[in-house]
């Protein structure tokens, strides 16, 4: 009885979409991939990204070291930067949320990043297209690699 009223809360608040992590509130993030469209997520990763991370996915200049807030200046999304080090899952809730609130959903609630949330200004399906366009333009080795941590990390 007392399994089933728990299961049946756990129920409920994923329905309103809602998931507690520890003691954080995230909302729920779908994870469901579109059929992709590289064109589409390059215009998009140009209207919505490039002003910070770069036409060329260059990222900004001494993208290492904070600003005078403790603010990281936004990274590259080419080989270069670390983008292709964390999985799919990682980069979607990211970009969905926002630096802030995804990293405080994983407990790290020390690391002041000036990553807003797109979650409100993009749909899910062109979130994952913009994340497909710049993973596509990655070698095959940077793409092998990144792939095999998203396997770790399944969606």
């Amino acid at each position: 009885m007392k399994r089933a009223l728990i299961v049946g809360i756990c129920l409920a608040a994923a329905a309103a979409g809602w998931v507690m992590v520890g003691s954080i509130e995230k909302p729920a993030v779908s994870m469901t991939r579109p059929e992709i469209d590289l064109v589409a997520g390059e215009a998009l990763y140009a209207e919505n990204c490039a002003v910070c991370h770069g036409a060329k996915l260059e990222g900004q200049p001494n993208w290492q070291v904070p600003d005078e807030n403790g603010v990281l200046p936004a990274p590259p999304h080419d080989p270069a930067g670390h983008t292709w080090h964390h999985s799919d899952k990682a980069l979607f809730a990211y970009t969905k949320l926002g630096g802030a609130a995804a990293l405080a959903a994983s407990g790290v609630t020390n690391f002041n990043s000036g990553m807003p949330g797109f979650g409100d200004a993009l749909s899910d399906d062109e979130i994952w297209n913009i994340l497909e366009y710049i993973k596509s333009t990655w070698p095959a080795r940077v793409r092998q690699v990144q792939a095999e941590r998203s396997a770790l990390d399944p969606l």
